[in-house]
């Protein structure tokens, strides 16, 4: 499939739409990504033909919805490279399997282990850890990031320890758009013994991961940001971690035999996955995955990546204005402000020209902290968007800046 933006946008209905009387402008990728017509079209499928319970019924609607679900798990398998079917566990997203995997660890900690974090962090792989250390006794520790919003490796080294148990670090940051070094980083905890969960929400809409590769023992992902539907997302676990860690919860599903006096558990995937699942959306996933790769991955990057310099070079020529993250390897993510405006101004006035970009701290305070502001505007780019576009944002920050300055 040749890289036509103008056909892919038709793909994709909620384009075609205005706000406030303008063509809508999407640049809030990073908190969701659009839909397009062919994920939409199998959830509509799912419940319009073949809706039932999975993995329950000998009935043909069971048989088929069951069939189409263990396809998407599949689709997830080989296109994460996992080892294992078994290895991916269906979630309601990034942050239920980070605390599913916080949760197991409760009762393999004590006083005294440390836990390695780092400073660009989303809330959701700051707070369950914390929960974890009050819980157990291990202490946490923040790998720091410099000025560019890039990780310093050098203090990292110096961090790593015997006591080091588990490490977390996002693959891209929400709030920045810094690539980590994640093979690095996993390599260099293994040495010392320590398992690694990779934070993904943010990569896998532009990055296509080689689980297998990197050797990592924890991924976490969400299919709402890479085209996929909102409720589902998928933990990748190594078999020996996933085996030794307790379930997260009980109910149906994740049982292999159950009496009032004692219960054994189903053997995996099922032991993480109680109750009925998003099925539809569990479906979706496979979807949307489907559809990035018949655009392919690298044929993505290379188009936001254009995207993301011109994008820059039109901002950043607004007089006043500062973009936070200018890490040497980034994805499409573009924070900034301008002197003396706060972030919220600019996004309303631009919100009224039918522009949606977000503005706040992203779930990501500690960032804003180090940079000490309350905020910045976030203008995050997808493979759908245009030129047009960005220059459609440059002249609403420009008429936001004459307006408030």
């Amino acid at each position: 499939m040749s890289f036509d933006v103008d056909n892919i946008r038709k793909d994709f209905p909620i384009l075609q739409r205005e706000v406030n009387g303008y063509p809508l402008v999407y640049l809030d990728n990073a908190a969701t990504s659009q839909k397009p017509q062919a994920v939409i079209d199998a959830i509509v499928a799912y419940y319009s033909h073949y809706n039932a319970n999975i993995h329950r019924g000998v009935h043909t609607l069971s048989q088929e919805a069951t069939d189409a679900y263990e396809q998407a798990r599949q689709k997830i398998q080989q296109h994460f490279h996992i080892g294992k079917p078994e290895e991916v566990i269906f979630t309601s997203g990034t942050t239920h399997g980070i605390n599913l995997v916080a949760n197991g660890f409760a009762s393999l900690l004590k006083t005294g282990d440390e836990l390695l974090v780092s400073a660009m962090e989303h809330h959701s792989n700051i707070v369950p850890w914390q929960m974890l250390c009050e819980k157990t006794g291990a202490t946490l520790k923040v790998i720091p990031m410099n000025l560019s919003g890039e990780l310093e490796m050098d203090v990292f080294n110096t961090l790593l320890t015997e006591k080091t148990k588990l490490v977390f670090v996002n693959h891209v940051s929400n709030a920045l758009g810094t690539i980590n070094p994640v093979e690095e980083i996993i390599q260099k905890a293994h040495a010392f013994g320590a398992a690694v969960l990779v934070d993904g929400a943010q990569s896998c809409a532009h990055i296509r991961p080689d689980l297998t590769a990197w050797d990592v023992d924890f991924f976490v992902t969400s299919a709402h940001k890479m085209c996929g539907p909102t409720g589902v997302g998928m933990l990748y676990g190594k078999k020996e971690w996933l085996n030794l860690l307790p379930p997260y919860q009980g109910g149906g599903e994740m049982i292999k035999e159950v009496s009032f006096e004692k219960t054994t558990y189903a053997e995996l995937p099922h032991k993480f996955e109680a109750g009925t699942p998003n099925i539809a959306g569990g479906i979706a996933f496979g979807a949307a995955i489907d559809y990035l790769s018949k655009i392919g991955f690298e044929e993505i990057a290379r188009y936001e990546n254009e995207l993301l310099d011109y994008a820059s070079k039109q901002l950043l020529s607004i007089e006043g204005l500062k973009i936070y993250g200018t890490a040497e390897n980034k994805t499409s993510v573009i924070s900034f402000n301008i002197d003396g405006i706060h972030p919220y101004d600019i996004g309303t006035i631009v919100d009224k020209l039918g522009i949606a970009v977000r503005t706040g701290h992203h779930c990501a305070q500690p960032i804003m902290d180090y940079f000490k502001i309350p905020g910045t505007v976030r203008a995050s780019f997808a493979f759908y968007n245009t030129r047009e576009e960005v220059d459609r944002l440059v002249a609403a920050v420009k008429r936001a800046k004459n307006m408030l300055s």
